[in-house]
């Protein structure tokens, strides 16, 4: 998950310091975070993450000091807030299991907060693995016994070509959702640090520049230049990739000329059929922020279905 990627950075710059991991192994219901989501305490109090998006972080913070303190790694079942409003428990009526773990060789490694970050820029995936009779985490798996297997998956990424003013609110929405995002496009006037602060900037012809970036099924692959010179190319290089998503900015009358122009160039229908076109989903966006924001809709969408 995206929102991991703030507390694997918090880890590794408050490296050597006392803190503690906390993390959701199990949900029932309407659970407000998803299973292996992280949150960090340090033992001064600050922490980075969430694990039920603020209904149980007070409970789970004086159960890292304690952990932190000297205390066994604790697993602890949160449901229903009871009538008092300010008892801890989940007033959305889902169920989290959390378990707190120490952040030391006999917990949650430290090293393994290096190793998940250097998976992720190599786009690889890992697993790591919990005992949870123990609160050991490891690479390696468990033989026996009850077991917590982590997933993290390789940061997910948007390749938009064509350095246009929808490419600029794009950019900046995607970079929020915790999306890596490169900017393609050969033409250096669009393509500047001052429209694009913060993103990867690639200048190759798009075509080049996609199939080098190998898309994969945490990438998605955006047309917007309305030029076909530079659109198709980086169409047909997406489409031949696995791209968990690809659109293409368009009426639908340019999109039909479209498909007759990939199919010319050698793509099956079924390829083409890949893209969503006119791209984004259908909530009669106005004006650039508005467009971008249902591509991000749809992209997340596409993401979510790969997952």
């Amino acid at each position: 998950m995206a929102e991991n990627d703030s507390v694997i950075a918090a880890a590794r710059q408050w490296a050597g310091q006392p803190m503690a991991i906390a993390t959701v192994t199990s949900t029932w219901g309407s659970a407000p975070r998803p299973k292996g989501s992280h949150m960090l305490v340090h033992a001064d109090g600050r922490f980075e993450g969430s694990v039920s998006g603020g209904c149980v972080e007070s409970d789970i913070m004086q159960t890292a000091a304690d952990v932190i303190a000297g205390a066994p790694f604790q697993i602890m079942r949160y449901g229903v807030a009871d009538a008092a409003a300010w008892e801890v428990g989940l007033p959305c009526g889902g169920e989290i299991e959390v378990m707190v773990q120490p952040v030391s060789a006999e917990g949650f490694d430290p090293e393994l907060f290096d190793r998940i970050s250097e998976a992720g820029e190599q786009g690889r995936a890992l697993t790591v693995t919990t005992d949870l009779a123990t609160g050991h985490s490891d690479l390696r798996p468990v033989e026996t016994g009850a077991v917590f297997a982590n997933r993290y998956a390789p940061p997910r990424r948007l390749l938009i070509v064509g350095a246009v003013q929808i490419a600029q609110a794009l950019a900046q929405l995607a970079t929020t959702l915790g999306i890596k995002v490169t900017v393609v496009d050969p033409r250096a006037r669009f393509l500047t640090e001052e429209r694009f602060p913060g993103v990867t900037l690639d200048d190759r012809w798009p075509d080049e520049a996609v199939e080098a970036l190998r898309p994969d099924p945490a990438t998605a692959v955006v047309t917007l230049s309305h030029d076909i010179k530079i659109d198709d190319p980086a169409l047909i290089a997406a489409l031949n990739s696995q791209a968990a998503y690809v659109g293409a900015l368009g009426s639908r009358r340019s999109h039909a000329a479209r498909r007759e122009r990939l199919a010319t160039a050698g793509l099956s229908a079924e390829q083409i059929d890949r893209i969503d076109a006119p791209v984004g989903i259908s909530i009669g966006a106005i004006g650039p922020s508005e467009i971008a924001l249902s591509i991000a809709a749809a992209m997340v969408g596409a993401f979510h279905a790969e997952d």
